[in-house]
């Protein structure tokens, strides 16, 4: 059966986070990545579109609309460079649960690489909640969950103004990575703790900065102005959460 134009339309109207959020779905694509989506029971897969070989290699499907098209289909509806077998379509998932002994602040995270990357990374040290600044990238935008490599249906990601939720949050202890705080060797972390990553190029931006109690720094051997964010991210995290 071939995708209707209307299909098409539909599936690239989602590369716009109006009509994301007004539908509640977002794009996967590749088989490792659809494929572990499809295994969390706390996502519903709504719409498939795969190759043949795609569809040999998997076990009866409970969604919602499935199709096999070519794979010049797949060029006219997928978000990447090089299109991979299967485009899928799944409802965001709902959060709540409690952000646990660590958790993620992100301050103006505006490259979607980066989100993903650092979502990923969260996964990997255990780390189930973000709370992104209302001007950080949208995590269900489709690079951003490519990124993640299906990290986004492990991880809780929100959006707040930062400067409230510490407020309300008070009785967590806040690490700010900058440039000028304690070495990170020197760092013996209170829990519940909160680290809190900033801008790519400006960091923390000094409104949110006020509410934090501290602030922690990778020593720095070489020349390099920074660290990229995410990399930052999983420096920090695994010498905190060990």
């Amino acid at each position: 059966m071939m995708i209707t134009k209307n299909q098409v339309k539909y599936i690239q109207s989602l590369s716009q986070k109006k009509l994301r959020d007004s539908e509640k779905l977002f794009v996967a694509e590749g088989p490792k990545v659809v494929g572990e989506l499809l295994a969390m029971s706390s996502l519903q897969c709504t719409a498939i579109y795969g190759t043949q070989e795609w569809f040999d290699t998997q076990q009866p499907l409970a969604v919602t609309e499935s199709q096999v098209i070519e794979a010049g289909e797949l060029e006219r509806i997928s978000f990447l460079t090089t299109p991979n077998q299967v485009l899928a379509l799944f409802r965001q998932p709902v959060w709540n649960h409690p952000p646990g002994n660590w958790q993620l602040l992100l301050d103006g995270i505006q490259d979607p690489g980066n989100l993903g990357t650092i979502i990923r990374i969260a996964d990997w040290f255990g780390v189930y909640s973000i709370i992104c600044s209302r001007d950080t990238a949208d995590c269900f935008a489709p690079k951003v969950v490519q990124s993640t490599m299906a990290s986004i249906g492990r991880v809780a990601v929100e959006y707040a103004d930062l400067r409230e939720y510490i407020a309300a949050n008070a009785g967590r202890n806040y690490y700010a990575a900058t440039l000028d705080g304690i070495p990170l060797t020197g760092v013996n972390p209170r829990l519940p703790a909160t680290l809190v990553i900033g801008n790519e190029s400006k960091g923390i931006r000094p409104e949110v900065l006020e509410g934090i109690q501290h602030q922690v720094t990778i020593p720095r051997a070489g020349e390099a102005e920074s660290l990229n964010a995410a990399v930052a991210t999983g420096i920090l995290l695994s010498h905190l959460t060990s």
